[in-house]
């Protein structure tokens, strides 16, 4: 059997990796500045990450969403109290699309309604075909997604108005778009869609699945606007690398037995993990680095000739050229042995570990200048 071939894949296989690094099997070593889409958040192989999945994995026993199992509730305490939202509850899955799915089923459940306004640009997840081939809808989601959602132009406040009615179900945004080119939403634009959220009684979902867990320099995009919303989806960094998503559900919703459902949610491994995560970030103080490293990435970034325009917060940067950027992301990987991302066809996209430093900003800099 082979793998099914839906990957571009490169000529490089990684057999270590430590920090903000990793090694091939001919002993080269490449500075990582991707992470794998963002889920590297406090580096490769951190000794406490370590030691928590080891020990984990020598007691792991038995596993089910039936029984209780401790682990869990230490992951909700230390997340609520790191991220400022101790009052909501968390709900346990696999990965960023599942959380999404949750959270819109959540919304439904609540209003009763159908119709979920998102945004140009956006990316949510994979996963609605699962809805669609399901034949007991009604215990699954109430709603067919792909029937009754609208897009509208992201940062628009005049169409985000104009759209979001008492008919509204739920108003889906990410804090930045990741996929979509880094791009930031506004802290005007984050206000004007919980106001009209709190109008019309629609739920407000942030995706935070990439722009969130520190990685913008506060622990959610969003709270540089100051607001709280009805639902924040999490994943990617949250497990540094091991599957596990999440959502913060504020109290304002009721849960009730069978509402959400998961296999594999919540499991020993995947928490192990993801307590790990949150007290390396804790320690280490890894959002104020993201906030730190961020801003001397930008400002030396300013200097450079031939750079269209620069996006994002934090460690979520996004690098916009005149010409198209996957011959500068090539050359960073095969001349300076460096991985970068792209979002769009002109864009380059940086998602460090948050525990990067300046030797490595440094590294990429001076790599980026000899490229251009």
């Amino acid at each position: 059997m082979n793998l099914f071939n839906v990957y571009p894949l490169y000529d490089i296989e990684p057999v270590k990796a430590k920090g903000s690094y990793l090694w091939d099997k001919n002993g080269e070593e490449y500075l990582d500045l991707y992470g794998g889409h963002a889920v590297i958040s406090i580096g490769h192989s951190h000794p406490h990450y370590v030691y928590k999945l080891t020990e984990q994995l020598s007691n792991i026993g038995f596993y089910s969403n039936s029984v209780k199992i401790p682990i869990q509730n230490e992951l909700a305490d230390k997340l609520g109290k790191l991220s400022g939202y101790e009052d909501y509850d968390l709900f346990l899955c696999n990965s960023g699309a599942e959380a999404n799915e949750n959270a819109l089923k959540t919304a439904s459940f609540f209003n009763g309604r159908k119709k979920v306004i998102a945004f140009s640009k956006a990316f949510h997840g994979r996963t609605a075909g699962a809805v669609a081939a399901t034949d007991n809808k009604a215990i699954i989601a109430p709603v067919n997604y792909d029937e009754h959602v609208s897009f509208l132009p992201f940062n628009d406040i005049e169409a985000l108005k104009a759209n979001v009615t008492e008919e509204t179900c739920a108003v889906i945004m990410e804090g930045i778009q990741g996929v979509g080119g880094i791009n930031v939403a506004s802290i005007e634009f984050l206000k004007a869609a919980r106001e009209v959220c709190d109008k019309t009684g629609a739920i407000l979902i942030l995706d935070s699945v990439q722009c969130g867990y520190g990685r913008s320099g506060k622990f959610f995009s969003h709270d540089f606007a100051g607001i709280k919303p009805d639902l924040i989806t999490t994943a990617k960094g949250m497990g540094n690398g091991f599957p596990i998503g999440g959502v913060l559900i504020s109290p304002k919703f009721q849960a009730k037995f069978g509402m959400l459902g998961t296999t594999f949610g919540g499991n020993h491994l995947a928490c192990a993990a993801a307590v790990a995560v949150l007290d390396v970030m804790k320690e280490e103080n890894l959002v104020e680095n993201a906030q730190k490293m961020g801003d001397y990435l930008f400002s030396n970034l300013k200097q450079i000739d031939g750079i269209k325009e620069l996006r994002g917060r934090g460690l979520m940067v996004g690098i916009e050229f005149e010409q198209p950027v996957d011959k500068i992301r090539d050359t960073l990987l095969f001349d300076h042995h460096i991985f970068c991302g792209y979002a769009g066809k002109h864009t380059l996209r940086l998602l460090p570990s948050l525990a990067i430093g300046k030797a490595e900003c440094d590294r990429f800099l001076e790599a980026l200048n000899q490229v251009l």
